[in-house]
């Protein structure tokens, strides 16, 4: 009888995306077992590839758009994700405003805002979805998503009542906010935050202090951006009578998640944990005899949230006493991998040759992801 492949890699990251993963994988049990059953499952935790992953999975569609960029003058080509015949939008606020789209000498979170992503919000409204799936991985921005609420209908004003185009380095200058011309369809609309960053909005574990920096803020643009992020969240605990400043996540994408809780009521939960679910992770582990996953890096941190340690967990889950092999393949394998034996993973497994240089590792991912893939597969039977 046929044996059966579950393929549910994340992206490794700057040389293959997961749907690449699962080709590379399928091609290399293919080489060794040809008869093989394969179920490709590619899979993201809410930043970059989450749209792809679950328009592959979920047979959804691509929706192109032109949005405002993470500067006000920028214009982005990009999509977003449409499924469950129209009626749940998936939106990675990362293709609007995410930091890969400046170059790393134009990168200043004061300047950036998530206008863009506002706008992709409101088309999917436009279409009439029911559900919005929002990733918040890759940001370049720190303004508490005061764009995104700007392009959904909220003005904010300054001392003397005018409306002001906000950005992170001018949060300081809102001194009230008109909710009035909030889009009324955001009411009957279920948000949804991908995301597994916990940090709350401000203070020393906030957006700014933890993720400014690599976002190219310097030390007193760091404490200028947090001051910020903290008026800010008074002006709107004043408005809307909620403060979700200190909620797990409501610092992720320098600050969106906030904004999203604040202006849209969207409720936030682990990146992985809802692709799983999406996807119906368990459901096809069920019918596994073999489980593939992997990512770029595997190391101590897998276990805080990534998508192996999400699919291994399943599926212990899924087998209970069954025992179904659980085998991860990194570009890098690091430190502290022993506790993931303990976790569910019955191989993890290095696919570059050694000393291999990053350049080449990289451009030759798919290839060695094959090859390791094709290897382990010839030994199969020792691990059954």
């Amino acid at each position: 009888m046929s044996k059966i492949f579950v393929l549910a890699p994340d992206a490794f990251k700057e040389s293959m995306s997961a749907q690449q993963a699962c080709g590379a994988m399928q091609r290399g049990i293919q080489k060794v077992i040809p008869d093989a059953c394969i179920i490709q499952v590619p899979m993201a935790d809410g930043g970059e590839g989450t749209v792809d992953a679950l328009i592959s999975s979920l047979r959804g569609q691509q929706i192109p758009c032109e949005v405002t960029g993470p500067l006000f003058e920028q214009r982005i080509h990009t999509y977003w994700g449409l499924m469950d015949a129209g009626q749940t939008a998936v939106i990675e606020m990362a293709k609007a405003n995410g930091i890969h789209l400046l170059p790393p000498s134009q990168r200043n979170p004061m300047f950036t805002s998530t206008y863009g992503t506002g706008e992709m919000i409101k088309q999917a409204l436009d279409l009439g979805v029911k559900k919005i799936i929002i990733g918040l991985g890759g940001s370049i921005t720190n303004d508490a998503g005061a764009g995104m609420a700007q392009a959904l209908g909220v003005r904010f004003l300054n001392h003397v009542g005018e409306p002001i185009q906000v950005c992170g380095g001018n949060l300081d200058l809102v001194k009230s906010m008109d909710l009035s011309g909030l889009d009324p369809r955001l009411a009957d609309t279920e948000i949804i935050i991908a995301s597994d960053v916990n940090n709350p909005l401000c203070g020393p574990h906030g957006a700014s202090i933890i993720f400014g920096p690599q976002k190219g803020a310097m030390p007193e643009m760091v404490k200028q951006l947090d001051q910020n992020l903290g008026h800010f969240a008074d002006v709107a605990a004043r408005q809307i009578g909620h403060d979700h400043r200190h909620v797990a996540g409501a610092g992720a994408a320098g600050g969106l998640g906030f904004g999203l809780m604040a202006f849209t009521a969207a409720s936030i939960r682990s990146g992985v944990e809802l692709m799983i679910e999406q996807v119906q992770l368990s459901e096809k582990i069920a019918q596994a005899d073999y489980v593939l996953t992997g990512e770029g890096k595997i190391d101590f941190q897998t276990k805080f949230g990534k998508t192996p340690f999400g699919v291994a967990q399943v599926a212990k889950q899924v087998a209970k006493q069954l025992n179904k092999p659980v085998i991860a393949f990194a570009g890098l394998v690091g430190e502290g991998i022993e506790d993931l034996f303990e976790s569910g993973f019955s191989q993890i497994i290095g696919i570059n040759p050694p000393d291999c240089p990053l350049e080449e590792a990289l451009k030759n991912a798919e290839v060695n992801l094959q090859l390791a893939v094709s290897k382990v597969c010839a030994d199969l039977d020792l691990v059954q």
